[in-house]
């Protein structure tokens, strides 16, 4: 398989299906901001973090590719003439989504109850939790953006909210294990 092949010099790319669009169509921006999202999981895998969230990452990252090729299908050739659906993969569906939450409980049972927003920060894995879960709430913006006019599998929606959730509170739970300080955001009253 070659790299290059010189069909997108015109600044179209192709869907899975064969339809071609503009490479600034709502669709490839929706599945380039989850790879965007996915490669920044990437990269906070790759830090010095526990082993159980290395792989619940590897496990996301996983899902986040199934949800690229959902985005990536041309609503119009998604069923082939036999009847038959084009992705032959297992699609973004409830068990994915309960993988997510019960992540997040377990991680939130251990951590202190929230009071007050938190400030980004406090240690450079910590950040690079939010700036993914910031990138992956774009990548929900945009897709819900793409569902309103041209809709796919709900599920993926559902996916990338909770994921932003289970983000959040990895980055706390990062936060606790790095020892690093959660600066909460306290209003300034008006005199």
């Amino acid at each position: 398989m070659k790299i290059y092949t010189k069909t997108g010099d015109d600044g179209t790319t192709g869907l899975f299906g064969g339809t071609r669009v503009p490479k600034h169509h709502i669709r490839i921006d929706s599945y380039g901001t989850v790879d965007e999202l996915n490669s920044w999981l990437g990269l906070i895998r790759d830090q010095d973090i526990d082993q159980n969230s290395k792989q619940q990452l590897i496990t996301i990252q996983d899902h986040l590719f199934t949800v690229c090729a959902i985005l990536a299908t041309d609503p119009e050739k998604e069923v082939l003439k036999n009847g038959k659906q084009r992705l032959n993969i297992t699609k973004v569906g409830t068990e994915e989504i309960n993988f997510l939450e019960i992540a997040i409980d377990e991680m939130d049972s251990q951590l202190p109850q929230m009071t007050h927003f938190i400030l980004p920060g406090g240690h450079t894995t910590v950040s690079y939790c939010h700036i993914a879960r910031t990138v992956c709430r774009r990548a929900e913006r945009i897709s819900t953006l793409l569902f309103e006019n041209e809709p796919f599998d709900s599920n993926v929606l559902s996916f990338l909210n909770r994921l932003s959730d289970y983000l959040f509170v990895l980055a706390r739970k990062l936060s606790s294990d790095l020892k690093a300080n959660e600066i909460k955001w306290v209003p300034k009253k008006k005199d």
